[in-house]
């Protein structure tokens, strides 16, 4: 055989070899894309209004003497009057949880060079109470105020049975969520498959109102409002 005609040779098992291994690499190719699950992910809403039944108030008392000594007996003693006529508007005692406690000197103002000075002090007392029923609400917070309670800091409302009610709201989401899936798949032309994630944010909107005692009447008015829940899902179903 003559050297070009070797070399010819040479060549074409080159080629042969180059071909054998495209074709390898193509049917690999082929073989992952046929295996890659196919997927949609969306998210979607459900909600649910519901009354609030429980009410939560932050109120205390604020104090002030000459001395320290002499105002914090004066606010142990106005505070203890109030959390007595909480307990006796029905509030439980596992329901009343101190929050806060302070001792803070009370200044003069400077004048003509001369430096502040503490005249007195100012203790301030609060508490946090949970009432159970909110139609007794005002009744209570006239019961504290009565009593001496000078400071009504916030109010929030809630519901005391709000994961059993979000339940609906996750069933709403999850309807909401197939139905979009479904409208991406037929428009891509493909059908829906298998859930294969399930994840959920939830989350809970309602009125949060702050009542100041200089506004208060002897008998207070009290709106709990609407309390909305939401859940959001985040779905991903398989293609078929």
């Amino acid at each position: 055989m003559s050297t070009p005609q070797r070399m010819m040779m040479a060549a074409a098992m080159v080629a042969a070899a180059a071909t054998f291994l495209d074709a390898r690499t193509s049917m690999a190719v082929a073989e992952g894309e046929k295996g890659a699950q196919r997927t949609v992910s969306v998210s979607a809403t459900g909600s649910v209004a519901a009354e609030p039944d429980i009410a939560r108030v932050t109120a205390g008392v604020v104090a002030e003497a000459d001395t320290a000594k002499e105002a914090i007996a004066r606010n142990s003693a106005a505070m203890a009057k109030v959390i007595s006529a909480l307990k006796s508007a029905g509030i439980a005692p596992k329901d009343l949880q101190t929050t806060s406690l302070h001792v803070d000197p009370r200044y003069t103002q400077a004048k003509e060079g001369r430096p502040a000075r503490i005249d007195g002090y100012r203790v301030s007392n609060q508490v946090r109470l949970t009432v159970r029923d909110v139609k007794k609400l005002g009744d209570v917070l006239d019961e504290a105020i009565e009593a001496g309670a000078n400071r009504i800091n916030s109010i929030s409302f809630d519901v005391a049975n709000a994961e059993t009610i979000k339940d609906e709201a996750r069933k709403q989401a999850m309807a909401n969520a197939r139905r979009r899936a479904e409208l991406y798949v037929a428009a891509a032309g493909v059908k829906l498959g298998p859930v294969l994630r399930i994840s959920e944010s939830v989350s809970d909107v309602g009125p949060r109102e702050s009542v100041s005692p200089r506004a208060m009447a002897a008998s207070i008015p009290i709106e709990a409002g609407t309390r909305v829940l939401d859940v959001e899902v985040h779905v991903t179903y398989g293609l078929q």
